[in-house]
């Protein structure tokens, strides 16, 4: 394996937000999700589970569903006499929270209960932590599985573009409109798709600036 290629690879990696009408194919789902499931996970427990929607129809009514929501919550402030933060809301947020509506592909990550022997035969019987430092580690599990998929989505020449605002905003419709059973989290959703920009390199942290070695 060449370091070179991979690290290139990485840096390379874009969130787009504009896409062609090129539809992606099911072979090429199946293939990202592959790589998905190679991700490390606590135990081996592989929590998390992915459901790909390329019904435009369907990805308009998900847009439609965030936008509800994000209009109740910016009504909600404006009430409340933060006004200045609702329309910021709505004209800076809502078009990053809704950047998957033109894709031809979306991606629903889900994180699925963290189940393991450990957790049956000590962690549970124990005490070990609460339910919710388990929910958290399925969460974990599974943005390691979706930063497998965007990696090998933009080595076979896709794009992708991770948002949390549909879950930040509306995850309990989403979930209602999907039938999601109710034991799952909504971790992210992935616009999927060719794209149709080439966004330029953010900077990024110096790494002096994130960066502790203890010898």
């Amino acid at each position: 394996m060449n370091y070179e290629s991979v690290k290139q690879l990485i840096h390379e990696r874009r969130s787009v937000r504009k896409f062609t009408d090129k539809p992606v194919s099911v072979e090429q789902i199946r293939e990202l999700i592959d790589c998905a499931r190679y991700a490390p996970s606590d135990t081996n427990s592989q929590t998390w589970a992915f459901i790909v929607i390329t019904n435009k129809e369907r990805i308009k009514a998900i847009e439609e569903i965030t936008w509800a929501q994000l209009h109740a919550r910016a009504e909600r402030a404006e009430a409340e006499g933060l006004t200045k933060e609702a329309k910021l809301l709505v004209k800076s947020f809502g078009p990053y929270a809704t950047a998957f509506s033109n894709a031809p592909a979306l991606i629903v990550c889900l994180a699925t209960p963290y189940v393991s022997k450990f957790r049956d035969r000590i962690f549970d019987p124990i005490a070990l932590v609460g339910d919710e430092v388990w929910r958290e580690e399925g969460i974990k599990s599974s943005c390691l599985a979706s930063q497998n998929l965007m990696l090998a989505a933009h080595a076979m020449g896709l794009a992708t573009c991770p948002m949390t605002g549909p879950v930040l905003l509306a995850e309990q419709q989403l979930k209602q409109y999907l039938e999601i059973e109710e034991h799952l989290d909504v971790n992210m959703v992935i616009a999927l798709g060719t794209p149709s920009e080439t966004p330029g390199k953010l900077p990024r942290k110096d790494i002096d600036d994130i960066l502790t070695i203890i010898e």
